[in-house]
């Protein structure tokens, strides 16, 4: 299914996950090089949010906005993960430039990522490639998917996680 984003974003919709579903279980390596599982959070709330690539514009406005208001998250019971295709070390580097004070997800081999089916097709000023879809999913604390963000605001996404959780409970 076909979705015009502004200013030549992406083209198609990648996950098929919806909300209500049970969140796939995965586990990866985090920034320090410690596995992490969806298990560990069994629970609490969490803000599993995939990015395209550390140290970019908007990826680093999202995670600084989370990173600002992490407080806030905090005091709301959640746990932030973020996912990308990048490697630990990457991970690292963004998190101390940044200061970043939660957990990141390596997968460059697509193991997440591909559960989570936020890989697809992209388009950008003309170019089509494959890439990773911008998503949050709010997971609850059984488990379950009850929120899917396809196109989260970049500098303004604890804000919209903190109201949408607030309607659905």
């Amino acid at each position: 299914m076909g979705v015009k984003a502004p200013l030549g974003g992406w083209s198609k919709m990648a996950t098929t996950l919806t909300e209500g579903k049970k969140a796939p279980a995965f586990s990866g390596k985090d920034q320090d090089g410690n596995k992490v599982s969806l298990a560990q959070f069994k629970g609490q709330k969490v803000v599993l949010y995939f990015y395209p690539q550390d140290n970019t514009p908007t990826c680093t406005e999202q995670a600084c906005n989370l990173r600002d208001h992490f407080s806030a998250l905090k005091k709301g019971g959640f746990v932030v993960l973020g996912v990308s295709p990048d490697n630990e070390a990457s991970h690292k580097k963004f998190e101390s430039k940044f200061k970043l004070p939660f957990t990141l997800l390596a997968d460059p081999t697509h193991a997440i990522i591909d559960k989570y089916a936020v890989w697809g097709e992209k388009q950008l000023y003309g170019r089509q490639y494959m890439g990773l879809h911008r998503t949050t999913f709010l997971i609850d604390e059984k488990g379950v998917i009850k929120k899917i963000f396809l196109k989260p605001r970049s500098k303004q996404h604890t804000e919209e996680i903190l109201k949408a959780w607030n309607e659905i409970g």
